[in-house]
């Protein structure tokens, strides 16, 4: 099994996660590039994405791979049944080019009548291994408590408790405690409240950054920059997770 190399003594793994509206601004015409571009600024280990994809043109990339190569040092986490499509349901996961794929990765379906989904893989990006959950949930309160339950079951199908599990998206849920975060609580905790949406004056919390165990994810923050406000209508949210230590 292959690892990737060990990361800078000390440095935690920087994970995002960023709603990036089909490619188009708050208002505008459809402009991938300054997605590519608000991600060269943050630079992350791991970023997973939402709306992605253009829904009737999956197989149609919309980000420039090149690109994010050589500005941001990442590459797209493909599912080895759909290789020419960038991600999965509108969901992408970005890893850095060195990073070791455990297990590959495979799309949840969890149900919802717009293409929702997540991606789960396992990984090794230089701290040791855990799984990656990637999702954007649906708008309906109902709907997103049950694609919680979904995701948790999936989770519990691989390693389960085991594993170290960094779990990020789109939650489309602002009150703690409620539907799918409710759900999420006794496994994930609460998670921090950043407001992202809407990018030019951000004052919901939509989306999130979960770890299990509790107590890996640091202060999230989110991605507040002059690009990034004209890029999408979310602004990315950010977090440094630090891994537990093996007994």
């Amino acid at each position: 099994m292959s690892h990737a190399p060990p990361p800078p003594p000390g440095r935690p793994m920087l994970v995002a996660t960023y709603n990036v509206h089909r490619g188009r601004p708050p208002a505008g015409l459809f402009r991938p590039e300054g997605i590519a571009r608000v991600i060269a600024e943050i630079r992350p280990d791991l970023i997973a994405l939402q709306e992605a994809q253009h829904y009737l043109r999956r197989d149609a990339p919309m980000l420039d791979e090149d690109h994010l190569a050589q500005e941001a040092g990442l590459r797209p986490l493909r599912l080895h049944d759909r290789p020419r499509e960038q991600g999965w349901r509108s969901n992408l996961i970005l890893i850095r080019r060195d990073a070791a794929v455990l297990r590959p990765p495979m799309g949840l379906r969890i149900g919802g009548m717009e293409p929702r989904g997540a991606i789960m893989a396992e990984l090794d990006l230089g701290w040791g291994p855990f799984r990656v959950i990637a999702t954007h949930l649906s708008l309906g309160a109902a709907r997103r408590k049950r694609q919680a339950q979904a995701l948790l079951a999936a989770m519990e199908a691989g390693h389960g408790a085991r594993l170290p599990t960094v779990l990020l998206g789109d939650f489309n849920e602002w009150r703690l405690g409620a539907s799918a975060l409710g759900v999420l609580q006794p496994v994930f905790g609460t998670p921090p409240q950043v407001p992202t949406f809407p990018s030019f004056r951000p004052f919901l919390s939509l989306d999130r950054i979960m770890a299990h165990p509790a107590g890996m994810i640091g202060p999230a923050e989110a991605h507040d920059t002059p690009l990034a406000r004209r890029a999408s209508d979310h602004l990315p949210l950010k977090a440094k997770v630090s891994f537990p230590a093996v007994a």
